[in-house]
């Protein structure tokens, strides 16, 4: 195990500057390593779930939305978050499938966890892979405006080379589940 005590950062004192409903915003006065005093923001998250749903012919569902905070169409794999943190990201992924997409897995693999920004955010997706899918109809959200997207998941990993997928949960969950698929194929 890796010894973290000359990289170690320990709080002094915490304060909460804003509490909303996704995001909550701290401010921490610290010590470092040296025992120097500094502070840092960061942003708390309830934490998410990412899925890869792949089809029988290697088709990644995707979905695309607007995202407001960046102010443009994302094409992503389906996502959400957690209502609480002691949800179980595997309830959680089968639910956000299910919702964004309208498909119900009968395999749902757990592929590894993503920190998006963790200088400022302690977001957790978990990352999933999907298959043996079974199509129900869409369940979106009231505030979700989603088209539904297949690819094959060669052509994805190829979009994803190119720089034309933005989002970064979907970036590493496809190019994990692509490296998954094909070490699965190969045995």
């Amino acid at each position: 195990m890796n010894d973290i005590s000359k990289f170690k950062e320990t709080k002094k004192s915490s304060n909460l500057i804003f509490d909303g409903n996704v995001l909550h915003l701290y401010r921490d006065d610290i010590y470092l390593p040296d025992g120097r005093e500094a502070y840092r923001e960061y942003c708390r998250h309830v934490g998410a779930v990412c899925i890869v749903p792949v089809t029988a012919e290697r088709e990644v569902i995707c979905v695309r939305q607007y995202r407001y905070a960046v102010g443009d169409v994302m094409l992503e794999i389906p996502a959400g978050k957690l209502d609480s943190k002691e949800e179980d990201p595997t309830e959680a992924a089968i639910r956000e499938l299910r919702e964004e997409t309208g498909v119900v897995s009968k395999k749902l693999e757990y592929i590894g966890k993503y920190y998006s920004s963790p200088a400022i955010l302690d977001e957790c997706i978990y990352m999933y892979i999907a298959q043996d899918l079974e199509f129900l109809g869409t369940d979106f959200d009231d505030d979700e405006f989603i088209e539904i997207v297949k690819i094959p998941i060669d052509e994805l990993v190829q979009m994803i080379m190119r720089g034309e997928i933005a989002d970064g949960k979907t970036q590493a969950a496809v190019m994990r589940a692509a490296y998954a698929l094909d070490r699965k194929s190969k045995c």
